[in-house]
C-alpha cells in the first residue's frame, strides 16, 4: 500500500476543516476571468474527489486522476455523478489521447514532485492534455515562507461518531534539495471496542519559488498569467505559505 494509502480511509475526517466550497470558488473565478468558455477540467492529483464533485456542480465534465487507488476509491464511493470520471495513474506519466480547457492540480500536488525530473514530466503531462489557449492552474509550497516561517511538529486531534484520530507530523529539512519530508504518525482509536492502530507515512514535499516555476512554464509552452496567495490573490510574501500559479498554454 503506497503513500495515502491507509490514510485514504480517514483523509475527509483529516481534512474536514478544509473549505473545499471556497477553495473551488476561487478556481471557478480564475476559469471565468482567463477562460470563461471552458467546459471540461482534468484534475491532476484529485486525491478522494472532492474538488472535482464540486467543480462538477458548477457544469464542468471533470476527469480525475490519481495514483492511489484507495483515495480513488473513497470518490468513486463518495464524491461521483454523471459528469465525472476518474482514472487510476501517475500524474507524471499518464496519457488519455485527448484534450481539455482547463487542467486543475490543488492541494500542493506539485510540491510532491520533488526532483527536477518528475517536475518536468508532471509539467508535459500538463502540456499534452491542454488545448491551445488553456489554462493550468496550481497550487504549492512557496519557498520564501518555508524557510521563513519553518515547519515545525504539529499535533491535530479529529473525531467522528466512529473513530477518534491523533496525527503527528514531525517534518525533516533539506536544505540543498529544497524539500521536507513530513513524517506523519496516525493513532486511531475505535469507539466501540477502544482497539488503537497505529500506522507512519512520509510524504517529501517540495517548496518552490517563482523564478524557478517560471522557467518551467516558459519550457513548457506557457505563459505564466499570476502567481498570488491562495485564496486572497494577494501578492505572495514572507508569510504566504501557500500560491497559486496560473498559466495558458501557447500551444509551442
Amino acid at each position: 500500500m503506497g503513500i495515502f494509502g491507509a490514510y485514504s480511509q480517514y483523509y475527509d475526517l483529516v481534512y474536514k476543516d478544509k473549505n473545499y466550497a471556497e477553495e473551488v470558488d476561487y478556481v471557478d473565478s480564475i476559469i471565468r476571468k482567463y477562460k470563461p468558455d471552458s467546459k471540461n477540467i482534468l484534475d491532476l492529483g484529485c486525491g478522494t474527489g472532492r474538488h472535482a464533485y464540486l467543480l462538477s456542480q458548477k457544469g464542468y465534465l471533470v476527469q480525475g486522476i490519481d495514483q492511489s487507488a484507495e483515495m480513488l476509491s473513497v470518490a468513486r464511493n463518495n464524491w461521483c455523478n454523471e459528469r465525472i470520471s476518474y482514472v487510476h495513474g501517475d500524474v507524471r506519466t499518464i496519457r488519455l489521447g485527448s484534450k481539455v480547457d482547463v487542467v486543475t492540480s490543488l492541494f500542493h500536488v506539485l510540491s510532491y514532485q520533488k526532483t527536477n525530473q518528475e517536475l518536468e514530466q508532471y509539467f508535459l503531462t500538463v502540456k499534452e492534455h491542454l488545448r491551445p489557449g488553456g489554462i493550468f492552474i496550481v497550487d504549492c509550497w512557496y519557498g520564501p515562507a518555508v524557510l521563513s516561517d519553518r515547519p515545525v511538529v504539529r499535533v491535530k486531534r479529529l473525531e467522528n461518531d466512529a473513530i477518534s484520530i491523533v496525527r503527528i507530523a514531525e517534518p525533516t529539512m533539506y536544505a540543498n534539495e529544497n524539500y521536507v519530508d513530513v513524517k506523519y504518525n496516525i493513532f486511531i482509536k475505535n469507539k466501540q471496542n477502544s482497539d488503537i492502530c497505529e500506522f507512519v507515512e512520509t510524504h517529501s514535499m517540495r517548496y518552490l519559488f517563482k523564478p524557478e516555476l517560471s522557467l518551467f512554464f516558459k519550457m513548457f509552452g506557457f505563459k505564466l498569467l499570476e502567481s498570488k496567495e491562495w485564496l486572497t490573490s494577494k501578492e505572495p510574501g514572507f508569510d504566504t505559505w501557500g500560491v497559486c500559479f496560473v498559466g495558458s498554454y501557447e500551444g509551442k
